[in-house]
């Protein structure tokens, strides 16, 4: 069940230099090796996004620039239960041409040489604002956020995400063509701990709670449509992340599929198939690899995460569902793991931008 794909060990360089796609940069790594050295616009897209899950509650964090528009966002969701309906907020800040908001060559927050921190926004935001900090400190990387709710609550952040020494991840680079291009690097299954405020009340994050990064780099083409899973958490006395994606990566030769067990990574090369009713996205799903039994899950969603925007320049059509995850994987070594309520989400998205 090894991968075809190139396993690249040493640092390289995303970008050739006249900018187009060093053939050197295509494949994929367990820690982060890749410069970002992308420069100029051209459908230029970097990002950080962040979400911390918990068995009540969520929070996610976007830093991005998209060339002409930067957008980002702080995302809260506390799960229906107990009779009570799911309450979430979202604050989303514009900014034109990205102004003020520098994302480095590297993973924000991480350290080393490419990744330095990024802070974004009013000290004291107001109204629509949003800040947003994405740091380095020893042991992982710090998350901090600060919005306003509409009914004038103030909401603050406070998690560090941490990265256990030895814990592996996923970066692969996905390439359409010599100019078009995509670097993400998927951390899943990072513990996490820290307290998201919301006026009076805090909800820690605390021995079951999970940070995810999805980090991104590249030129896109302008309309592409994409599904996205990832989870984390314990099943079947095992340490367990789940990351894959789908119709973006079709007819590129690469895939972001993936497990992490105990914080070994095993790369899947092959594609999945996935099944889902998009008349009715809270209807479970399958995700099932080809050809093999190396993933053969449902996906069961309690919350979709609905967003529609239609603007001059930019759509976007999102519904990302919340959920838990049940079935079984199987490990490059051939160990059957039962996956069994491990939280996480499935998305489908359409971008236009």
């Amino acid at each position: 069940m090894t991968t075809h794909e190139t396993e690249i060990t040493a640092a390289t360089d995303l970008c050739g230099p006249g900018g187009g796609l060093n053939p050197a940069a295509a494949g994929w790594s367990r820690t982060p090796l890749h410069r970002a050295n992308l420069s100029g616009w051209g459908r230029t897209k970097r990002w950080e996004y962040w979400c911390v899950t918990s068995p009540t509650h969520l929070v996610a964090v976007t830093v991005s620039d998209l060339d002409f528009l930067a957008v980002n966002t702080v995302y809260v969701l506390e799960y229906a239960r107990d009779g009570r309906p799911a309450v979430e907020f979202e604050r989303t800040a514009l900014v034109p041409f990205g102004r003020g908001v520098d994302l480095p060559e590297g993973i924000a927050g991480s350290g080393g040489p490419y990744g330095g921190d990024v802070v974004f926004g009013p000290e004291k935001p107001v109204g629509g604002q949003v800040r947003i900090s994405l740091t380095h400190e020893e042991g992982g990387t710090r998350l901090r956020a600060r919005m306003v709710t509409r009914d004038r609550r103030p909401v603050e952040l406070d998690v560090l995400a941490a990265l256990p020494e030895g814990h592996e991840t996923l970066s692969v680079v996905v390439p359409w063509n010599e100019k078009q291009f995509q670097f993400t690097s998927k951390h899943t299954a990072r513990p996490a701990s820290g307290t998201l405020r919301i006026g009076e009340r805090v909800l820690p994050f605390a021995d079951d709670a999970w940070a995810t990064l999805d980090h991104g780099r590249g030129r896109w083409p302008r309309s592409i449509t994409w599904n996205w899973g990832a989870a984390s958490g314990t099943t079947d006395g095992h340490t367990v992340g789940l990351q894959f994606g789908g119709k973006w990566t079709d007819g590129t030769g690469a895939t972001e599929n993936a497990l992490v067990v105990d914080g070994h990574l095993d790369k899947i090369g092959a594609r999945l198939d996935w099944t889902y009713d998009r008349a009715d996205f809270l209807r479970p799903w399958t995700l099932r690899t080809r050809d093999s039994d190396q993933v053969d899950l449902t996906f069961t969603p309690f919350h979709d995460h609905r967003t529609r925007t239609e603007a001059v320049f930019m759509a976007n059509r999102a519904d990302q569902c919340f959920g838990h995850y049940s079935g079984r994987i199987t490990t490059d070594a051939g160990d059957t793991l039962r996956v069994d309520g491990l939280l996480g989400w499935a998305e489908e998205v359409y971008m236009r931008w």
